[in-house]
C-alpha cells in the first residue's frame, strides 16, 4: 500500500508540473515573445481558463501526503518552511497579476502586472527546481525526523549542513527553468495564432538548445551527488526505460517543432517532463526524503501512515480523481483550439 501511494503522490505531482508548468513557462517566456500589448493579452488569455484549476494538483498532493505519509508531511513542511513561504508569496503575486492586469486600461498599470507575472512565474520554477534538487541531494534530518535549511550555507552539496541553494540545486533549478520555459513556449504556440505562435515556436527551439547542456550536466551531477541513484538503476535495470522515454520526448519535441506540428510537440514536452520526474522518483525509491546521514532518511516504510487510513483514503482518492478528471476534460474540451482576442471573456485578461 505504501508503494502504491508513493506512485499516486508522484502521479499528482507530475500532473501539477505538466499542467501548471506550461502556465509558469508561458509567464517566463512572455517578455521574449510578446512584442505588443495585444501579444501579452493573448498569452494571458491562452492560460486564463485553466491556470487556477491546474494548481489544484499541488493542493491535492499536499493533502494526500497528510494521511499517507504524515511524518514526511510534518518534516518537509517544517524543514522547508522558508522556501514554502516564498513560494506562497510568489503564487499569490502571480495570481493577482493575472486577475488584475486587465482591470484598468492604463499602460503603466498593465506593465507593472506584466513584470510581476514574469518575475513570479520564473522564480516559482526556480524554487520548484531547487526543491526537487534538495530532495534528490538529501537534507540534514535529525534522528527525530526534523530539519531546517538556511537559504544557503557554503554552497557545497556534500556538506553535512547543506543549504537550500548550492551549486547543485542551482544547476537543477536552471534546468527546470529551461524545461518549463520551453514547455510554456510550446503551449503558447499551440494556443495562439501567427505571428505570436511562430515567435513562440522559435523561442522553444532556442531554449531547447540550451536545455541539451543543462539536462546533460544535471543528470551527471545527480549521479555524483546522490549515490543511491546508481544503486537504484543498476539493481533494477528496467528503470532505465524512464530516462529513455525522456530522450524520446526530447527528440520528438524538437522534430515536431521543426515540422510546425505544435500540438504533438507539446505532447512530447509533456512526455519529457513526466519521464524526468519518473526517473527522479525511481532513483530515490524507497527513500522519500534522503538524509545527509543515511540512517535518518525517511522511507516509504518509516514515514508511512496507518494501513487503515491509507485504505480508506484510497477509496475517497479514487472518487476525487474521477471528479477532477471530469472537470479537467470538460474544461480543456470547452476551451480547445486557438484563441483570438474576442474568444474569451474580458475577465481573463
Amino acid at each position: 500500500m505504501s508503494t502504491l501511494w508513493f506512485i499516486l503522490v508522484g502521479f499528482m505531482l507530475t500532473a501539477y508540473v505538466v499542467l501548471d508548468g506550461f502556465d509558469l513557462g508561458a509567464g517566463a517566456i512572455q517578455p521574449f515573445i510578446a512584442s505588443s500589448d495585444e501579444d501579452r493579452r493573448m498569452i494571458l488569455r491562452s492560460i486564463g481558463p485553466v491556470w487556477d484549476g491546474n494548481e489544484v494538483w499541488l493542493i491535492a498532493a499536499g493533502g494526500t501526503l497528510f494521511f499517507t505519509f504524515p511524518l514526511l508531511y510534518a518534516s518537509a513542511f517544517s524543514g522547508f518552511y522558508l522556501p514554502l513561504i516564498i513560494v506562497l508569496w510568489l503564487l499569490m503575486g502571480r495570481g493577482v497579476s493575472i486577475e488584475l492586469r486587465g482591470r484598468i486600461a492604463n499602460p503603466l498599470w498593465a506593465s507593472f502586472w506584466d513584470a510581476l507575472f514574469f518575475i513570479s512565474s520564473a522564480l516559482l520554477i526556480i524554487f520548484y527546481g531547487a526543491a526537487m534538487a534538495n530532495v534528490l541531494r538529501g537534507v540534514s534530518l535529525a534522528a527525530n525526523g526534523t530539519f531546517f535549511l538556511a537559504l544557503w550555507t557554503d554552497f557545497n552539496p556534500f556538506s553535512k549542513n547543506p543549504g537550500i541553494l548550492d551549486w547543485y540545486t542551482i544547476l537543477i533549478a536552471l534546468m527546470a527553468l529551461g524545461v518549463l520555459t520551453a514547455h510554456g513556449a510550446t503551449y503558447v504556440a499551440v494556443k495562439t495564432p501567427d505571428p505570436l505562435s511562430s515567435r513562440a515556436r522559435r523561442a522553444a527551439r532556442v531554449v531547447w538548445g540550451i536545455n541539451v547542456v543543462l539536462l546533460l550536466l544535471g543528470t551527471i551531477a545527480t549521479w555524483i551527488v546522490q549515490p543511491h541513484v546508481s544503486n537504484s538503476f543498476f539493481s533494477r535495470p528496467w528503470g532505465f526505460i524512464f530516462p529513455l522515454l525522456a530522450v524520446v520526448g526530447f527528440v520528438a519535441m524538437i522534430l515536431f517543432n521543426l515540422r510546425q506540428n505544435d500540438l504533438f510537440s507539446f505532447f512530447s514536452s509533456c512526455l519529457l517532463i513526466a519521464a524526468l520526474l519518473a526517473s527522479a522518483a525511481f532513483a530515490i525509491y524507497p527513500l522519500m526524503l534522503p538524509a545527509v546521514n543515511p540512517a535518518y532518511s525517511l522511507t516509504i516504510s518509516n514515514a508511512s501512515g496507518s494501513l487503515y487510513g491509507q485504505t480508506v483514503g484510497l477509496v475517497w482518492w479514487i472518487i476525487g480523481m474521477v471528479l477532477a478528471a471530469t472537470y479537467f476534460i470538460l474544461t480543456y474540451r470547452l476551451f480547445w483550439g486557438k484563441i483570438s482576442m474576442t474568444s474569451l471573456q474580458e475577465g481573463y485578461e
